[in-house]
């Protein structure tokens, strides 16, 4: 296909195969202004299927388009691209970091704002006193010339003067942001020439600015409108308050944007996550102090209000975790956060029915709206106070976050879809405050258990967005969760060469919860593993459903296998880990299958040779999980719980892991699915405990069946074949 031939933001000389449909498709759908479903596995060229058709609908009706991921690696592809793009037809493109990755002088934001509003009216002064200093100027000359009535103007011109002056040098010792005052006070055109220039890295316009002694942050935000592409996170859109502002600053209403999603199966979770909300005890407790008048300078009639309603609260939750903790429960309460049951089949739960029984007063609602007002009230007054010198730091008001979340616990906490939470912890301060030294303290937390609430008015409002993954499968549930409206779908496989790849269903045991610490089970997943890595000419990647299962195996598979054993670790940076091991020969890799690894990281060329899978990595089958699939049966299909809450997202990231090896049409591997659960027999074996047909018709195709002690036969074929081994080949 001559370049001639090629949509005019498409970089390269030749698509991938598939990549060209792939364009014409979502093209068509975008002109439209219909939303698009499209997986497509390594190879199909995503990014730029997406990219490139949304950039000429974008320029053509005069839109722009927002590329988003969750995963730092594609922000880094993305920019690739996007440079990629530039070179050959001109692009206005911007990459768009939050202001916590990008801030000079390391202030939180409630206190950029106050600086950023103080710098503001230091320069909106300093304009002011200019033009007097002008006024008085032009009175004189009058004044001198005889006019009676200047020298009485003049007069008041510099008595205004005196106190724009003392005004100023207050406010100049005050909140102000030396590098925002130079963005206000200089000519930054060379800047936005050097921003417009290129592809510009947040971490490239940081290093510009903190040499030139601006605020990069604010610059970008002013770069940012009417731009062709910006590049961002999931946070700037998933969020409805942070993407009102966002679109505010690109200087487009909803429907003038194109809205494009990278590895948009986590849309799921993270929306989730950004309807989520939750109250600590500390935070309670700072209220309380907050609206007492002998611990602080109050006299407001609504602190009592305020004090009853948030007392009430904090009590019923003390009560609630001391009364649910079984015996010995709270000692072994560490730094994490732990769920205890409260919620009801019927009624409201367990806290909220404590809260009003504990509450006394003149009604619960009246009260809650006096401690809001409060909270707003004295929020205002901690920004007054900063802004006028009277405190370093801009104060957080504690009143004004617990009587939000109490308004909304008491309104919303028996809606469908919300499900209320409790959970304890244990805290290893220094016990120098009023807790106490290592004690145990609280959070609700209303659980949002369906997304779509947050990402249904994103898609409603926007012009139309391309969802795309490797893992996207089946359209009808991510339509049914994220409340899309009759998508455009589209699905491509490998387009790799078939013969250079082999997937195995390997009947090992099915590793149930309760088989796994079955001695004869773990002898012969762990054999079947040993094998594996020992028949792979070169390094191995083995995905487990827990940290804890990869440490186990770790454990046993140590003086079975030659190569070095990886164990990658919660907490523990993989950046040193996986360098070592893509350098390594004959190594494996042990990780958990919900961990880091799973996707948005490659193993490339000679990176790995192996990607094995053991179990059905279901996550943990938690209270949470049970309302989410509860929720989902009552929003949509009566049997639709367990299938789009936890079979679908799991079998999602085992395809995910599977995704890691296999990047390119040259390279060759195995992957591998170590349970009988993946097997075609599971369907008349296992029954309901088959996840077989939950693969992709295509992806089940290519699974072949093989008993764990003959799966070294077959790899030893399969890279036998393809002259895989240095040298004489393992023998079984």
């Amino acid at each position: 296909m001559a370049t001639s031939e090629l949509p005019r933001f498409f970089p390269y000389e030749t698509p991938y195969e598939n990549q060209r449909e792939a364009m014409d498709r979502v093209r068509e759908a975008l002109a439209e202004g219909r939303d698009t479903l499209f997986e497509g596995a390594c190879g199909t060229g995503k990014t730029l299927s997406a990219l490139v058709p949304a950039l000429e609908v974008a320029r053509e009706q005069g839109k722009t388009v927002v590329i988003t991921t969750n995963v730092h690696q594609q922000m880094r592809q993305f920019v690739a691209e996007a440079r990629a793009i530039d070179e050959r037809e001109s692009l206005r493109a911007v990459v768009f970091k939050g202001k916590a990755s990008m801030c000079h002088i390391d202030v939180g934001y409630e206190e950029c704002q106050a600086l950023r509003d103080g710098t503001k009216e230091v320069v909106e002064l300093e304009k002011e006193k200019r033009e007097l200093e002008r006024r008085e100027e032009d009175l004189l000359e009058a004044s001198q010339a005889g006019d009676g009535e200047a020298a009485e103007d003049r007069a008041a011109v510099m008595d205004t003067l005196d106190e724009i002056e003392g005004e100023l040098a207050e406010r100049r010792e005050n909140a102000v942001c030396e590098r925002y005052y130079d963005n206000l006070t200089q000519d930054n055109e060379e800047f936005f020439a050097w921003l417009e220039a290129g592809v510009r890295t947040p971490e490239e316009i940081y290093e510009y600015t903190e040499e030139a002694g601006t605020c990069g942050y604010e610059l970008l935000k002013e770069g940012l409108e009417g731009v062709d592409l910006v590049v961002c996170n999931y946070h700037h859109l998933l969020d409805p308050a942070v993407r009102e502002q966002f679109f505010r600053w690109l200087g487009r209403d909803p429907e003038d944007v194109i809205t494009v999603f990278d590895e948009a199966h986590n849309v799921e979770a993270t929306a989730r996550e950004h309807a989520t909300r939750s109250l600590t005890e500390t935070t309670l407790d700072g209220a309380l102090a907050e609206c007492d008048p002998e611990k602080a300078d109050i006299e407001d009639p609504r602190a009592a209000s305020a004090t009853n309603v948030l007392g009430a609260f904090r009590d019923a939750l003390v009560e609630t975790y001391d009364g649910t903790l079984g015996f010995g429960e709270r000692e072994r309460l560490d730094g994490d956060w732990k769920d205890l049951a409260i919620a009801n089949e019927e009624g409201r739960d367990d806290l909220t029915r404590a809260f009003l029984q504990r509450y006394s007063g003149q009604g619960i609602e009246a009260d809650a709206e006096a401690a809001l007002a409060l909270g707003a009230a004295l929020d205002r007054e901690y920004d007054r106070a900063y802004r006028a010198g009277e405190t370093q730091v801009r104060k957080e008001c504690p009143t004004l976050q617990a009587a939000g979340f109490v308004e909304s616990w008491l309104a919303d906490g028996d809606t469908e879809g919300q499900y209320p939470v409790l959970s304890v912890r244990r805290d290893s301060a220094d016990g120098d405050g009023a807790r106490g030294s290592a004690s145990v303290y609280g959070r609700a937390e209303l659980y949002a258990c369906i997304p779509r609430e947050v990402t249904e008015a994103l898609f409603e409002s926007v012009h139309a967005s391309v969802l795309m993954s490797a893992t996207l499968r089946p359209f009808d549930v991510v339509e049914d969760v994220l409340g899309l409206d009759d998508p455009a779908t589209m699905a491509y496989g490998l387009s790799f060469p078939a013969a250079n790849r082999r997937t195995f269903a390997v009947g090992t045991p099915a590793l149930f919860a309760r088989r796994r610490d079955d001695p004869d089970v773990q002898d012969v997943i762990a054999g079947t593993l040993a094998d594996a890595i020992r028949f792979t000419p070169g390094n191995s990647l083995l995905f487990f459903p827990s940290y804890a299962e990869a440490e186990r195996y770790h454990g046993l598979l140590s003086g079975r296998v030659d190569g070095k054993l990886y164990l990658d670790e919660p907490g523990v940076s993989v950046g040193g880990i996986r360098e070592e091991f893509a350098a390594s020969d004959g190594a494996a890799l042990l990780t958990s299958l919900w961990g880091t690894l799973t996707e948005g990281v490659s193993f490339d060329g000679e990176d790995a040779h192996a990607a094995l899978v053991v179990g059905v990595p279901y996550p943990h089958l938690d209270d949470r999980l049970q309302a989410v699939q509860d929720a989902y049966e009552g929003a949509f299909a009566d049997d639709s719980g367990w299938e789009y809450a936890v079979e679908i997202p799991t079998i999602r990231k085992t395809r995910q892991a599977l995704g890691r090896v296999l990047r390119s049409p040259e390279e060759i591997g195995v992957r591998a699915l170590l349970d009988e659960r993946y097997t075609g027999r599971s369907r008349v074996d296992l029954g309901k405990y088959s996840v077989h047909d939950t693969f992709p018709a295509e992806e089940r195709s290519e699974l072949v069946d093989v008993a764990p002690e003959k799966l070294k036969y077959a790899m030893l074929n399969f890279f036998g074949d393809h002259d895989a081994y240095e040298g004489t080949p393992p023998e079984p």
